[in-house]
């Protein structure tokens, strides 16, 4: 991943909770939010996870309220609107080009665009796997090999409160370019499907997992369940 794009939060996130309506601030003042796309010198450190562990709300057990619906044909729920809408107050929102090609275009490196879409549409390009390490070449023709996952999963945010937000909120949570979405190879994101850190951590880059995890959780006041809460800590403890 381009170095440009690994420090993923620069702002503070108390600034970031601040800008989001609905969202509570932090107590304790601001947190840093740790940096980096893997290990190394661009990683979050211990100290960053811990701020972070100590800022997010922690429950018992993941909820079970019902009625999540991804699907937005007729009929179905469409709970987080329409798959890569462009349709959105947010980081890449309303530029005319949809959520996945932004992720794309940002997260892969030696990108090549397809003419006439105002380099919107991806047609090919590198990606240095944030989940596994490897670096995989990406191709328009075979664009299932490289997908867009969710790192606090969706299913998972409503059944620990998205369930009671505004469509809107929900929306913005889904395409939110900034902190909740990376590219990964399809077998990675379909393994790792809604879990949770508690039941999928990656092989690979487990302290910039945790602190991306934990950064939505805590910019969405979305909470940890106890599990989750004791493999992350595991996770920082690891930390440099």
């Amino acid at each position: 991943m381009r170095a440009d794009i690994r420090r993923w939060l620069p702002a503070l996130i108390g600034a970031a909770l601040f800008a989001l309506p609905g969202c509570a601030e932090v107590s304790g003042g601001p947190v840093a939010p740790a940096s980096g796309s893997g290990e190394g010198e661009l990683s979050p450190t211990r100290v960053q996870l811990g701020q972070l562990l100590a800022s997010v709300r922690i429950v018992a057990a993941r909820g079970h309220p019902g009625g999540y619906e991804r699907g937005c044909k007729e009929g179905q729920r469409c709970a987080f609107g329409p798959s890569w809408t462009d349709d959105y107050d947010g980081p890449g929102g309303h530029d005319g080009c949809d959520t996945r090609n932004n992720v794309l275009s940002a997260q892969l490196t030696v990108v090549s665009f397809r003419p006439d879409t105002h380099d919107c549409v991806v047609t090919a390009g590198t990606l240095d796997d944030p989940y596994t390490g490897k670096r995989i070449a990406f191709s328009k023709a075979d664009a299932g090999d490289i997908q867009i996952d969710h790192v606090y999963p969706l299913a998972a945010a409503w059944d620990m409160g998205a369930v009671s937000w505004p469509l809107e909120r929900r929306v913005r949570f889904a395409n939110d370019i900034d902190v909740n979405l990376l590219a990964t190879a399809a077998s990675v994101n379909q393994a790792k499907g809604d879990s949770t850190p508690s039941e999928w951590t990656p092989r690979t880059n487990r302290c910039f997992y945790a602190g991306k995890y934990l950064t939505v959780a805590v910019r969405y006041d979305l909470p940890v369940t106890a599990a989750d809460n004791a493999a992350l800590n595991d996770i920082a403890r690891s930390c440099p």
